[in-house]
């Protein structure tokens, strides 16, 4: 009989669990995964000692790559807190509380990273000089402080009290209770108890997505002046709704309040496209508030994001923490706009006044108001909020203690009631969350009660009203059709050089709804007719039927083949309700020729089909986008068995045909096909590409220049989730039998002397990867590891001197980059010393995220600054 049971919950998510020696794994844990374990009968609630818990995981498996097809794979927040406290693990008292930790493992870069974000996500801000650095007054920040120890009963607990971790390597490494783990190939591992063994694969496969726990149907949901779509009133629990968000339409533009799980499939389901997304208002950086927000990356423009500065820098901490990129990147996918607390802000005409929220992170709830004929009206949106009794029991007087004033509490309760046409509550109840009893007297029109997994109690119900996903309160009815707005702007951004009455020529038509699943074009068929998406998201499908790519808002499509009167080369098939204008294709023709179009179309659309069928750039791009990039990449072919030349002009290198071998001298790291590319770094942090480049066959390929992509979000997250996957064949070169620390002369950083400083690294770390792998004593290994750190130490400090003197305008990161680093080694000399831990695979892992990591993109950034200047 198997002692090792193996299930595949969902997309990318696997459970593991050996009974005999109480070991119980969560394989993958991207968004919702415990929503996925409880439908599946995994968690359940059960009980012992008169004391009622839930089952669940003690062990999660950290994908090794964040970001799969532009949704996180790694979200432990929820996994962890119900370990912690559904299952009981840190309760004091409970019968689940053995004393053992739960665990993390996986990569160094991937258990580091979500530490991080753990510890972000349960204290958001964690210091009165982070948030004075936010800009609150000193004063605030005391008070501020107060109130956020309150929360966390007095300790601010670095995550590695809460959790135990584990690396994992190429070599076995145990889990515990002779549970043995390694690394096969990046993000492919095998478990194995007593001889018996079981393979655990977390990628997926290139257009899958990961699951939504719930199906939620089809809504055609008009456009309004002032209104509001309920998308969620559910929490992190509940496996039968989105958790408590709104989507807020004004004068006919949608602005989301709140980004939780599964956010592209609640947009879909609604009809809405990613690029129809003005602006996101976020209140704070809770998981079932915060992790959709990749989503809002998947558009060709920075979506604006609105929020006051502390809970921006709440965020921007945490998100970089998970991405492990610098804070300043938040700024290349977003449009930052900061909102005042407690007064009006004015945000196109809508008015927006945020409040802050008593919270164990930085929150701000909502008021929205639009004026009309009666006055203004008004939507208010409070999530996450407190319950009334126990923050009065926060209360005192003293302000050297923790908690809050009698002031700070009656202006809290007074914005908590105060009068609104609409006010969304969360009820969730708790020690976190709000109470629908505070609010019997509140004189507001209509209270909808949210943020909860339970049905809603009867006294509950005599308080305030539920909104079904998909209803929709209209504050201001529109008396107008906003879809020929957005059609004319769409074909002004088009066609810039055509006079106004052209384009108004193609508005006159009809705007027509196709329902989700209905065909609008046909391969194989000559349409008479092209449609310009407005609103909705449509499916490309390639005459091959292997690629798919999803067009939305402001898409054309049909247009070659109706200009030509061709057989459509693809199948466009409606993935939500989408609204269209249609074109007439004699009328589009007689339109494209009068203004002298027909040639520039008829050039580009092969440069644009192609574009359309790669990974990278078929999603997300619009329109006149795609006839940049088409109009501006220039081709270039290659011979068989040429080297490709690294160019001096950063850019990124797109396989039109042929195929590329990846290397670094002998070792060969990857073979590229049609539609792949390389030259990401170059983008991303404007380095020249690590690897060389040479060709198998006759290859064409098509250079963009990196200005036309580094103002792209899709383009940049897609590239960063690249260069992570291709970062791990560079840190794991084991697999194919390469040096673990092997000095090449493509790390250089074109300075000799750091080059000779890094060289001398390479070599200590690798002495001591072999005294490791060896008979050698501990004394032998402690010098090898003393050697290693007093010189890194002095390394750094010459790195940050030469810095200096030239001005480095990144100093100031790296320093602190440097900083965690050595901290980092230290605490592991001192736990070797003291024999917690052996120098094996976990020390090894760290030693060449550390050093190779570092120099591939940290180093190598200053150095190409130093040759530039």
């Amino acid at each position: 009989m198997s002692q090792i049971r193996k299930i595949q919950v969902t997309t990318g998510v696997y459970w593991i669990e050996i009974p005999e020696v109480k070991v119980y794994i969560l394989c993958g844990c991207p968004a919702d995964a415990v929503k996925h374990l409880m439908k599946r009968g995994l968690i359940v609630t059960t009980e012992k000692d008169g004391v009622s818990f839930e089952t669940g995981p003690n062990i999660i498996l950290l994908s090794d790559v964040l970001v799969q097809n532009g949704s996180f794979s790694n979200l432990s927040e929820f996994p962890v807190l119900q370990m912690l406290y559904r299952q009981g693990m840190i309760l004091p008292g409970h019968p689940n509380n053995t004393g053992e930790k739960p665990m993390i493992i996986g990569s160094e870069a991937q258990v580091k990273s979500q530490m991080e974000y753990i510890y972000r996500g349960n204290y958001g801000l964690t210091s009165a000089e982070e948030m004075i650095e936010a800009g609150a007054s000193p004063e605030a920040a005391h008070d501020m402080m107060r109130l956020k120890l309150k929360f966390a009963f007095g300790t601010i607990r670095p995550t590695e009290e809460l959790l135990a971790s584990k690396i994992v390597g190429n070599e076995p490494t145990e889990i515990k209770n002779n549970v043995f783990i390694k690394r096969i190939r990046v993000n492919v591992f095998e478990i194995e108890y007593n001889d018996e063994h079981v393979t655990i694969d977390l990628n997926i496969s290139a257009h899958a997505t990961y699951e939504s726990a719930y199906p939620l149907g089809y809504y055609n949901i008009k456009r309004e002046y002032f209104g509001i779509i309920h998308s969620g009133e559910g929490d992190g629990w509940d496996i039968n709704r989105p958790t408590m968000s709104s989507i807020l339409m004004f004068q006919g533009r949608v602005y989301l309040i709140d980004a939780g799980p599964n956010m592209l499939f609640i947009l879909n389901t609604l009809g809405i496209g990613v690029n129809e997304i003005e602006g996101i208002f976020h209140t704070h950086s809770h998981d079932d508030h915060f992790c959709g927000i990749p989503t809002l990356m998947r558009t060709d423009q920075k979506i604006k994001y609105y929020a006051t500065p502390l809970v921006r820098d709440s965020v921007i901490k945490k998100l970089t923490a998970l991405l492990g990129i610098d804070e300043n990147q938040f700024y290349a996918y977003f449009d930052v706009v900061d909102l005042e607390f407690d007064v009006w802000n004015n945000v196109n005409g809508l008015d927006v006044r945020p409040v802050f929220s008593p919270h164990p992170v930085e929150t701000n709830i909502f008021t929205f108001r639009a004026m009309c004929e009666e006055g203004y009206l008004s939507y208010s949106h409070f999530a996450d909020i407190v319950a009334l009794d126990l923050l009065e029991g926060m209360i005192t007087e003293d302000k050297n203690k923790i908690g809050i004033s009698r002031d700070f509490f009656d202006n809290v309760k007074k914005e908590y009631l105060s009068t609104v046409n609409i006010k969304k509550l969360d009820v969730g109840g708790g020690m976190i969350h709000g109470k629908a009893d505070d609010f019997k007297k509140d004189m507001s029109e209509k209270l909808i009660l949210s943020h909860t997994a339970h049905e809603l109690t009867n006294s509950q119900k005599a308080i305030g009203s539920g909104a079904p996903f998909g209803m929709t309160d209209i504050l201001i009815p529109s008396n107008q059709d906003y879809s020929f707005r957005s059609a004319y702007q769409f074909l002004r951004s088009y066609f810039p050089g055509a006079p106004f009455h052209q384009i108004y020529i193609l508005l006159n038509n009809q705007v027509l709804t196709f329902n989700p699943q209905s065909i609008l074009i046909k391969n194989g068929v000559v349409n008479k007719e092209l449609f310009l998406i407005i609103s909705g998201n449509v499916e490309m499908i390639h005459a091959d039927a292997q690629t798919m790519s999803i067009l939305s808002a402001g898409a054309l499509i049909g247009e070659m083949s109706g200009l030509i009167g061709a057989p459509s080369n693809e199948t466009f098939r409606a993935a939500s309700f989408v609204m269209a204008l249609r074109l007439p294709s004699n009328l589009y023709l007689n339109f494209v020729k009068q203004n002298g179009l027909y040639s520039d179309i008829e050039q580009l659309q092969e440069k644009r089909e192609f574009l359309q069928k790669t990974w990278l750039f078929g999603e997300a791009i619009s329109y006149p986008i795609q006839n940049k990039l088409a109009n501006e990449m220039v081709y270039q072919s290659y011979a068989a068995g040429e080297d490709i030349p690294k160019s001096k002009i950063s850019g990124l290198s797109v396989i039109k045909s042929g195929k590329v071998q990846r290397y670094l001298e002998d070792n060969i790291f990857e073979t590229l096909g049609e539609g792949k590319f390389f030259g990401e770094e170059s983008i991303l942090f404007n380095i020249p590409d690590i690897l060389n480049s040479k060709t198998i066959e006759e290859t064409e390929i098509y250079f963009i220049h990196a200005d036309l992509l580094a103002d792209l979000p899709v383009i940049r997250i897609k590239l960063t989730e690249t260069y992570e996957k291709r970062k791990e064949l560079i840190l794991h070169p084991e697999y194919s039998k390469i040096p673990v620390f092997s000095w090449r002369h493509d790390y250089s950083v074109n300075v000799e002397e750091m080059d000779n400083q890094h060289k001398e690294m390479f070599n200590a770390a690798n002495e001591l990867y072999e005294a490791s792998q060896g008979d050698s004593g501990k004394e032998v290994l402690l010098d090898a590891l003393d050697f290693l750190i007093r010189y890194t130490e002095v390394h750094f400090h010459e790195e940050e001197k030469l810095m200096r003197s030239k001005n480095f305008p990144d100093l100031e990161s790296h320093q602190k980059k440097h900083a965690y680093l050595i901290k980092q080694i230290k605490s592991f000399q001192t736990k070797y010393c003291s024999d917690e831990i052996k120098i094996g695979s976990e020390l090894i892992d760290f030693l060449k995220d550390w050093i190779v990591n570092h120099i591939l993109r940290e180093d190598r950034q200053y150095g190409q600054w130093l040759t530039k200047s």
